[in-house]
């Protein structure tokens, strides 16, 4: 993405536009631009697994700390690793791609319907999935542990943290609420640094073909709340609510943000051209990459700030927009 331009408005607009340079610039710098994975657990440091309730609303109870985890969700691979266990991880969905070393590993298909007989193969002690996932039953009648853990807002990221380490053993202070923190910590020294041009614009977040957005209930909306702007999507819709083309012209938001793959299907939504944001080239297009960070929700969600923050930055009005009602 292009630096903002210095506008020769007058003062007030030139300072605003330097501050935005400073802080575009103090941005990349920032600790958390990307997650870090800590080292392996030691197996000295491991606890006793403790009995969990997964989202099916099945009790779910390990003998001992699992050595052979299968994920099935790149936000569960994420989490896993965050936790100290990726050396535990012998097979992930093809969507899983963070850390780089997950990379090396098995793929057994997709996470709502892998290969079963991949699965079994790698000899699991346990298999970490989404609720949506359709094998979970199969495996469990093969006598393969299976937890299904999913989030849609902030506080489902630190409850499957908390899940995920009382299942694998680890202590709570050295994996769900270390993680937690970070994060948190992470966001809101992103927040904190938000200058008042980027601020209170209204937003519209595309998280997938549909179009699905993310609503203020959502993770990605709550952020977008904690960076002090304004969700174009009514909360009564729900977290991820699926909408129509038309939705955008009568929204009419200041920024609009979409993943790359959204974008090609986007430009062809009724009004599209005739949109203000577009108009007014206030369009974030996220890379693949950028958009894995964004939508997935885990340890990496105060980069995904990090990268919010540098669209509003970069394609907030300077000032405010003509005609409508803030």
């Amino acid at each position: 993405m292009a630096l903002p331009r210095v506008a020769a408005q007058g003062l007030r607009h030139r300072a605003a536009a330097i501050a935005c340079l400073v802080l575009w610039a103090a941005l990349p710098s920032m600790p958390v631009q990307a997650a870090a994975v800590p080292p392996p657990l030691a197996e000295s440091a491991r606890l006793a697994p403790l009995p969990i309730t997964d989202d099916r609303g099945k009790t779910v109870q390990l003998a001992k700390p699992p050595q052979r985890i299968v994920s099935l969700l790149p936000s569960l691979t994420e989490s896993t690793c965050a936790l100290g266990l990726c050396d535990r991880l012998v097979g992930v969905d093809r969507y899983s791609d963070w850390p780089a070393s997950v990379q090396k590993l098995p793929v057994v298909g997709g996470g709502l319907d892998p290969s079963v007989e991949s699965i079994v193969a790698l000899k699991p002690d346990l298999v970490l999935l989404s609720n949506a996932s359709k094998v979970a039953e199969r495996l469990e009648s093969l006598g393969i542990k299976v937890a299904a853990l999913e989030v849609k807002s902030q506080a489902g990221v630190h409850q499957v943290l908390d899940k995920l380490g009382r299942l694998l053993g680890v202590h709570q202070a050295q994996g769900a609420d270390r993680v937690w923190r970070e994060l948190q910590t992470g966001v809101a020294d992103i927040a904190r640094q938000m200058p008042d041009s980027a601020k209170q614009v209204r937003v519209y977040f595309e998280v997938s073909r549909g179009p699905y957005a993310a609503g203020p209930q959502s993770f990605i909306g709550e952020t977008l709340t904690q960076l002090g702007v304004r969700n174009v999507v009514p909360a009564d819709l729900g977290p991820f609510p699926r909408l129509s083309p038309e939705f955008l012209l009568r929204a009419q938001p200041d920024v609009i943000m979409l993943g790359n793959r959204s974008m090609q299907v986007a430009t062809s939504y009724p009004g599209w051209n005739s949109l203000k944001a577009v108009r007014g080239n206030q369009v974030c297009t996220f890379s693949e990459q950028e958009s894995n960070v964004i939508v997935r929700p885990g340890p990496r969600m105060a980069e995904a700030a990090q990268l919010i923050a540098r669209c509003l930055i970069d394609k907030a009005p300077k000032a405010p927009a003509s005609g409508v009602n803030r």
